[in-house]
């Protein structure tokens, strides 16, 4: 585990790769992130009782970018087209200005997190990259194997933006 004054430094590029599981669409769910950052790597995890799977492809995104200490320029991996499409295509900014409509008659999912996800690109550099899952990655699996344990995990928190 690497401490939290060694989470980024300004200067360094952070890899990221993330992934989110759940038992069950909505069920109990879990996230997970593997940060790279030169020869120093850290994992991250947490799951939740009721959730989407979406929510925690999201979570795994927002939870690794929460932990940078610095601003970074951070490549960020998701095996997410909902995510990585979302934010390259510019469909999140776009929903936000709208105020989370994603069209005359639909509201946008899970505001409460692409509102974090959003200013937490304002304050890193983040380059978002499309990884095929379960394709031998890895980085990617890891992140599974990490969302799929932390779903399963007993006393899970209340995902509080899904129950709202």
């Amino acid at each position: 585990m690497v401490s939290n004054s060694q989470l980024s430094h300004p200067k360094e590029e952070v890899i990221i790769y993330t992934d989110g599981a759940c038992t069950g669409n909505p069920g109990a769910g879990g996230y997970g992130a593997v940060l790279i950052f030169g020869d120093r790597r850290q994992e991250i995890s947490g799951g939740y009782q009721l959730t989407t799977n979406n929510r925690m492809e999201m979570m795994g995104a927002i939870t690794a970018l929460k932990s940078l200490e610095h601003k970074s320029k951070v490549k960020l991996h998701s095996d997410s087209k909902y995510i990585v499409d979302a934010i390259v295509k510019g469909w999140a900014k776009k929903w936000q200005a709208n105020g989370w409509k994603r069209n005359k008659k639909e509201m946008a999912k899970n505001p409460d997190l692409w509102q974090q996800l959003l200013e937490l690109c304002q304050i890193h550099d983040v380059e978002f990259v499309w990884v095929k899952g379960h394709a031998g990655i890895p980085e990617n699996e890891r992140c599974d194997r990490l969302a799929v344990s932390a779903a399963q995990q007993g006393n899970l928190a209340t995902d509080q933006g899904y129950i709202s």
